[in-house]
């Protein structure tokens, strides 16, 4: 039986300094992608639209006393895209004194290079840290329109992201349905034990089935994911066995990655649950 206490969590944070028309729609990508996302804003009709674009949370104060708000970690993602200049400046020496997984901020090469001059000679930054923020930010795309800068932000973010090794954390919205109150009764989990040539997920990668057929995370789609929650509905419909494998090649009509999988799962009794 799984161990669920004190799991290591998997809890990306996006904070955009900026509700403007590139922080909105990073902020949006974001929400896609699975971040947590923090909008920081000084003007109230700004900060509505980021709240309607759906941002978890927004602090409506000017940046620097926003920014004090926000401890960082090493899961914790900054993007810097004000309306000015200055306010990029105060932001970045903000945010290169917190833990951080990235920052990123605006600017052509040669406004970049001056911002990393002041943020040294005026602000007194660790130049080791000013040299490592994304400034221009984003891919090279080619992008223009501000939906496509945000598209080459967030693509740079997932870049920096996948260089980490995460095969051990619990993703946050597994845990959040491992823990829902509202669901009685026994889970199955899924994870991926052994992956072998080209497949959709890696080991480590889990997924999370109810009673009633809903799942919580992939662990590749088709038909494999198909026949493993046909498995553990089974398993949770007679109560047994507590734990058995699903071996796929996935090189099958439906499945053309030309690889192969083992499905690992579990029943997590309602008692062991909320442990996590």
């Amino acid at each position: 039986m799984l161990n669920l206490k004190n799991l290591p969590v998997d809890d990306p944070k996006l904070v955009v300094c900026g509700g403007g028309h590139i922080g909105i729609p990073v902020a949006k990508i974001g929400r896609m992608l699975g971040f947590r996302v923090t909008v920081l804003e000084d003007r109230p009709e700004f900060a509505e639209n980021a709240r309607a674009a759906g941002a978890d949370e927004v602090i409506l104060a000017p940046f620097d006393e926003g920014l004090a708000r926000i401890p960082g970690d090493e899961d914790t993602f900054f993007v810097v895209v004000t309306r000015s200049h200055d306010l990029d400046n105060i932001c970045l020496n903000a945010v290169c004194r917190k833990p951080h997984a990235y920052i990123g901020a605006l600017g052509s090469r040669r406004r970049s290079a001056l911002a990393r001059e002041r943020l040294v000679s005026e602000y007194s930054c660790d130049p080791e840290v000013v040299a490592s923020i994304h400034m221009p930010i984003g891919l090279s795309i080619g992008s223009e329109a501000p939906e496509e800068i945000a598209v080459s932000v967030m693509a740079e973010i997932v870049q920096e992201r996948n260089r980490t090794d995460r095969s051990g954390r619990w993703p946050r919205e597994l845990l959040e349905a491992l823990r829902d109150p509202d669901v009685r009764g026994p889970l199955a989990l899924a994870t991926v034990t052994e992956r072998r040539g080209s497949a959709p997920r890696g080991v480590g990668t889990r997924m999370l089935i109810r009673p009633d057929g809903i799942a919580v995370g992939t662990v590749g789609g088709g038909e494999l994911e198909a026949e493993v929650v046909q498995k553990a509905l089974q398993m949770l419909s007679y109560g047994a066995p507590a734990e058995t494998e699903v071996k796929a090649a996935l090189n099958a009509d439906g499945m053309a990655c030309g690889g192969a999988v083992t499905v690992h799962i579990e029943i997590i009794p309602e008692e062991k649950r909320f442990e996590a």
